[in-house]
């Protein structure tokens, strides 16, 4: 159930019945029926409404933020932009990507760049520090694995070690934002998009985001034979805290 708050604090004593039309019936109940209609649906409605009737003020403003909230990414919320300017009218939408810009500053990468983002990592979550998404790309049951790793500011995985009775390792080809990968025992080395690390079997390390930057890279999975991956302990706050 969405909880909703805004009303009462604004015009709770001016207008209770508008207030908690606005909280408990609107958001309380409208917005609450995700098994109709998904919290994600709800704020593209919502957004393209408000511009289609030019309301670009401080509520457009807090739907905005739903809407990123509610998992509409910066890259879909430029294309809704872009298809209601035609419908809508450009300066409606000028004022809108305006105020997008401000409410999505800070995602830039978040919508997972080439490949997009895929779902939660959840089957490798106790491995990672803060949230991961995964996007497999290829089928491995018919060729060389492949997937999209998107991991949020901060976010990176414990230390780790590719095994294999021959062949084996893994390769990451940087698609987007800021992150480091780093070996045990050596400096941590910045990875922009474009950069490409291959990792060895027997190589204890790890890699993720920058502590200000989403960041995408596609990892490619050299093919082996008894090929295993050994998890280690998380690279420690005070480690990943020196790096800039």
């Amino acid at each position: 159930m969405v909880k909703q708050t805004a009303g009462r604090d604004s015009l709770g004593e001016f207008a209770p019945k508008f207030a908690a039309l606005n909280d408990d019936v609107l958001f309380g109940e409208v917005w609450s029926r995700e098994g109709q209609l998904s919290l994600k649906m709800r704020s593209i409605l919502t957004v393209s409404a408000l511009v289609s009737k030019g309301l670009i003020d401080h509520s457009f403003q807090f739907h905005l933020a739903s809407a990123k909230k509610n998992g509409v990414t910066s890259g879909e919320m430029a294309e809704i932009l872009t298809h209601l300017a035609f419908y809508a009218g450009w300066p409606n939408a000028w004022a809108a990507f305006r105020m997008a810009v401000e409410v999505y500053q800070d995602d830039k990468g978040k919508d997972g760049g080439l490949f997009g983002i895929g779902a939660p990592n959840d089957a490798y979550a106790k491995y990672f520090v803060g949230n991961s998404y995964l996007k497999p790309l290829t089928d491995p049951q018919k060729t060389v694995f492949m997937a999209n790793v998107t991991f949020e500011p901060g976010c990176r995985n414990n230390w780790h070690i590719h095994k294999a009775k021959s062949g084996g390792g893994q390769i990451l080809l940087c698609t987007g934002g800021r992150g480091w990968y780093q070996e045990w025992g050596k400096d941590a080395q910045e990875l922009l998009p474009g950069d490409v690390v291959t990792i060895l079997t027997g190589v204890k390390h790890w890699h993720g985001a920058a502590k200000d930057s989403w960041f995408s890279h596609v990892a490619v999975e050299c093919p082996g034979e008894e090929t295993a991956n050994e998890w280690c302990e998380p690279v420690s706050a005070e480690q990943y805290d020196a790096l800039t």
